[in-house]
């Protein structure tokens, strides 16, 4: 899907320094963006942070967008997912979960880093888990937006994802999940 004919002229304006453009593509981009920010750091305020960060860089370094090569919201997601993996690395790598167990990927023991064996049971998941889980942990998509993307209520988007990471878990541990999620997320 190619930007649509306001993001150019939106895109076109803050290329020339219109600063009301940057707060065009705020308003439309930031819950989405927010939301990748919010589910790899795990901590709202520095995910508000680190959304204004992406956004000084998109004011920075818009001049690097190139539309030929694919959405703007696929190059600002890039940015704030690089933005966010670079704060976390700033704390020695440490990855916190929904439980607020904290790991640090230096430390995963050899035997649990069979992440070849999990993306190969991702592989093995029903279409619409594998597409559920591609759509949020991959292309940045919130729940209310990769629904829509799925042509599926709310509730049952919510459920294939609940149901794919059960699957997983029937294999492998959270913490392997988790961090495997998070490593093929990095650049």
């Amino acid at each position: 899907m190619k930007n649509s004919f306001e993001d150019h002229e939106v895109i076109t304006r803050l290329i020339s320094g219109d600063e009301t453009a940057l707060y065009q593509l705020y308003d439309k981009y930031s819950g989405a963006l927010f939301g990748v920010i919010l589910r790899m750091c795990r901590d709202k305020i520095k995910a508000e942070d680190l959304l204004q960060e992406t956004f000084v860089k998109i004011w920075k370094n818009i001049e690097a967008y190139d539309a030929s090569k694919g959405r703007f919201y696929t190059w600002a997601y890039r940015i704030a997912r690089n933005t966010t993996l670079n704060s976390i690395r700033k704390k020695n790598k440490l990855i916190q979960t929904d439980d607020l167990s904290v790991y640090d990927i230096k430390e995963v023991n050899e035997e649990e880093t069979d992440y070849t064996a999990l993306k190969g049971s991702i592989k093995t998941l029903e279409p619409h888990h594998q597409k559920a889980i591609t759509l949020v942990y991959y292309s940045g998509y919130t729940h209310k937006q990769a629904h829509k993307k799925m042509g599926v209520p709310l509730g049952t988007f919510k459920s294939y994802i609940k149901q794919a990471l059960k699957q997983l878990r029937e294999t492998y541990s959270e913490k392997l999940i988790y961090i495997w999620f998070v490593l093929e997320l990095m650049p």
